[in-house]
């Protein structure tokens, strides 16, 4: 916490130094161009990239596996296509690291390593800071950490309730 107030001050003064040079070397009107260049390439870079991350996600859902990367790697791409469209080529820099596949994967693996960032494994245990083993929503049928108390009490039949009106009940 006491690392983000001083990132509000100590980027914008990055970014507006960088703008200047650049601007004196290149003009007001490149730099802009360039500024809105990055924007459009990496909304590009982030549809693709978030399109390819949420195939994988589905492909493990499917195979019965916990996402976990997949979910951290969305929450980085969320994050580099928010610095991408702020302008300026520090912000652009650091969003195209979090869009681009092969650095994202590798500072998602770095932050659930670390801990920063709570990952679950496919048998219902997180894996990261704190104590509380929730699974970001998901169940597992295997896991009889996630199996309602009446799992084991037969065979469980699968259906649909549809309301009826009090009158519908003596017909």
């Amino acid at each position: 916490m006491r690392l983000i107030f001083p990132l509000f001050i100590i980027v914008p003064i990055l970014e507006m130094l960088l703008l200047i040079q650049v601007g004196g070397l290149i003009g007001a009107i490149p730099t802009i161009g360039l500024v809105l260049l990055t924007a459009v390439i990496g909304l590009q870079l982030l549809r693709q990239q978030g399109l390819s991350t949420l195939m994988r996600a589905n492909q493990k859902l499917a195979s019965g596996e916990m996402p976990a990367e997949e979910v951290v790697e969305g929450i980085m791409l969320a994050v580099g296509g928010a610095l991408l469209l702020t302008p300026g080529f520090f912000t652009d820099v650091l969003g195209f690291l979090c869009l681009l596949p092969y650095s994202r994967r590798a500072m998602a693996q770095r932050l659930i390593a670390k801990g920063l960032l709570k990952a679950v494994h496919s048998d219902g245990f997180s894996q990261g800071r704190g104590s509380d083993h929730s699974n970001f929503g998901f169940q597992y049928r295997d896991s009889p950490q996630r199996r309602p108390p009446h799992a084991d009490q037969g065979d469980i039949i699968d259906g649909e309730a549809t309301p009826v009106k009090d009158d519908q009940l003596l017909k």
